[in-house]
Order: C-alpha cells, then structure tokens, then sequence
C-alpha cells in the first residue's frame, strides 16, 4: 500500500506525536507507533490523572508529556502530529483544531458526526497542502487484502458479479454490556454499522474499485434499554466483571444491519453487521465472485487466503511474502509461518502515512485513508440511515 521506501522514513528527522485519547484505540495507537519507531511525545486524556496513569504504563523509559487540554496539547512545539482517538461526537472541532494549529492529523473512524462536517474537514484539508490529514481504516492494510486487490486489478477473478460479507462481535450481546458508542449523543444515530460495517465498506471499495451507488437497508436493536455503570467502560472490558450500580438507559442505536448494495457497473452485494452475535469475538468476511474465480478472507485467520475455481481444486493461500503480489508483499514485514495481524495492520497504516510526510511531495496521492475516503462512508451511512426510515432503496 506504501509507495515511498523505509529508509525515507529512517532518515527524516523524527515526527513527534500526540495521542488524544487515553482509551483502547489509544494504546492500540502508541503500540503500533512505538513499532515504526514514531515517538510519542505526549497524551491528552479526559483528566490530567487519566493521561499520566496512561504515558506511566506505557511510556517506558521515554516519559511523555500528560496535557491539561487541548490548548496545552497544540502549543507544544514538538508535537508535529496528532493522532485523535476520542468519542465520535469530538472528532470535527479536534481534527479541525489540529489542522489550523499547523498539524498532521491522523483521526479514528468516524471522520465526524455527519456529512456536513466531514465536507467541510476535506475542504479544510485541501486548504493546508503542507499537512497530511488521514483516517484509521487499518483493515486495508492486511497483506492478504492487498493481494485480493492486486489480483483483481490484475483481472484474475475477470468481471466482479457480486460481494458478500460481515462484521460481528459479541462485546455487547447482554443488556448489561455498556460503552459510549451506544448513545447516539456520543456517537451519533448508527452505531454497528458506523462502528464496524464502515470498515467493511471501506475494505470492499479499496480491494474491487468499485463504488457504492444505491443501498437498502434493515436495522435491528435488540436492546431499546441497557444498564449504564456508575463510571465508564472502556471498549471491550465490559466482560470483565459486572458493576455493582447501574442505571437504565434508552438505546436508539442497532445492534444488527443488513445492507443490501448496488454498485456502479451493475454488481451487487450485501453486508450484515453485528454487535450481539455470542461467540463471535472480533470477525470480518469478505467473498468476492468474479467470472473467473472467487476469493474469500476472514479476519479471524488473517493469513489465509481461499481461492475458489469451478473446474479445477480450489486453494487456499497462506500468507508468506515469497508467493505475493509485489503490492502486498510491501506490507508483509514476516516470512511465511510467522503470523501477522491485527496490531500489524495499524503499524502499516501509520508506517505509510509517516513515510508519505517523510517523503515531503505533498503534491503525490495519499497512499493512506484520507478525508475524503472519511467523507465517503459517512456519506455512505447516511444514506443506509434514510433507508432504514424511509423503507426503500436510497442512492448514495
């Protein structure tokens, strides 16, 4: 996925980040910049107390800096980029903020909280031609999912027919479950969809170049009330005990979507998501059926492959760089055996937009997730969102 070389990073002058955000994304953000060797210089969490416990658990021997603010954050000369990792309904007043303070921003998905702000931090992002403004859509950056790209591109599967997949979990299958992502005030009005089926739309659109034209969708709550802790869960900790007192609060966000979709050019697809799906912990499905062949990747074994064929065997691929495209192999840093996932899909993410300022011709195409491709699955939401009320298909 990354067009400049490594050494371009190395020999830059190192970047100095500030994380906002002191919750799961944020570590999962420090781990994966401390991996490309991109120092953390300092943390911003909702109280001073929460960003030193923070930058002291996972500082190490280079302490960073606990903000007060946000003020305090952009007027540190060494932070020269900003990765923000806060509640949805906080993403458009930061990212715009960090922009206009002179910052690389590198924000968590939603981009914001609707169409409306999303177009006006692309616009803002155009005006600031020395910055570069990226959105977290790490899935992309799984080496396999690159290979399906490369081999569609390459006309292996012949003329696409149609994509199917999903993306469950089961961290808030009881009504007990709790997180801010389920208030629409903190997240906004869709939840599953946003939270997690984005990534899948964003996953479809970089490996088929194809685009989303129309949708119909159907949305599900299973829980209209769930019981609130006295103090915050932080995202997936919910199952770790239970809390002792609660309060019940109205839920108007889904837990389940369906989403059947019509691409430009005629294929087709559909997507269903789920939050309340037990035993399922954290699953991405993608199948693409082309005329040729079909392929078929699952994120909960992320390192294989399935190729299927009508008059020959089918295969199943396991990821070793030695038998990938050169366009994937760019982003499979261990040989064959040596399983990479997860947390090495963000260190790809951040590896090719730290490369890209290191690089310094802001005049190339992002090779990462930028705002418009933000813009363009919040707009996509927004159009599942009119569906579900209006019971019709919506075009996009």
């Amino acid at each position: 996925m990354t067009t400049k070389s490594t050494a371009a990073l190395n020999d830059a002058p190192p970047p100095g980040v500030a994380i906002v955000g002191t919750g799961f994304m944020g570590w999962v953000h420090w781990e994966a910049l401390s991996r490309i060797g991109v120092p953390v210089v300092g943390v911003l969490g909702s109280s001073t107390e929460k960003g030193r416990r923070f930058a002291e658990r996972f500082g190490g021997l280079s302490q960073p800096r606990a903000y007060r603010d946000f003020t305090e954050l952009l007027a540190d000369p060494l932070v020269t980029s900003v990765h923000v990792a806060v509640p949805n309904r906080l993403h458009f007043a930061m990212t715009t903020e960090a922009l206009l303070a002179g910052k690389h921003v590198l924000c968590e998905k939603p981009l914001a909280m609707n169409s409306q702000e999303s177009a006006e931090l692309v616009e803002l992002a155009r005006q600031c031609p020395s910055l570069a403004a990226g959105v977290n859509y790490n899935i992309r950056y799984y080496p396999l999912c690159l290979e399906i790209r490369e081999r569609i591109r390459a006309g292996e599967l012949g003329e696409l027919f149609h994509i199917a997949g999903s993306y469950v979990q089961d961290w808030l299958l009881k009504p007990t479950d709790y997180n801010w992502r389920v208030l629409t005030d903190e997240g906004g009005e869709l939840r599953a969809i946003a939270d997690i089926g984005t990534h899948w739309l964003d996953l479809v659109s970089t490996v088929s170049g194809l685009e989303v034209e129309a949708v119909c969708a159907d949305l599900f709550t299973a829980h209209p009330t769930r019981q609130r802790p006295a103090g915050e869960i932080e995202t997936f900790q919910g199952k770790i005990g239970a809390p002792s007192q609660t309060t019940s609060v109205p839920i108007s966000t889904e837990d389940y979507g369906c989403v059947m979709l019509r691409f430009r050019g005629g294929a087709r697809g559909v997507l269903w998501v789920s939050q309340v799906t037990a035993g399922r912990k954290n699953c991405l499905r993608l199948e693409i059926a082309g005329a040729r062949q079909a392929l078929e990747w699952n994120s909960e074994r992320p390192n294989e492959l399935w190729i299927g064929h009508r008059d020959r065997a089918n295969e199943l691929l396991l990821r070793d760089p030695a038998l990938l495209s050169p366009g994937a192999r760019s982003a499979a840093d261990y040989p064959g055996g040596h399983n990479e996932g997860y947390a090495d899909s963000f260190k790809q993410c951040f590896r090719s937009f730290y490369q890209y300022i290191a690089a310094g011709d802001f005049s190339e195409p992002a090779p990462f997730p930028t705002f418009a491709d933000g813009h363009r699955e919040i707009e996509l939401c927004e159009a599942i969102l009119r569906s579900q009320k209006e019971n019709r298909w919506v075009t996009v």
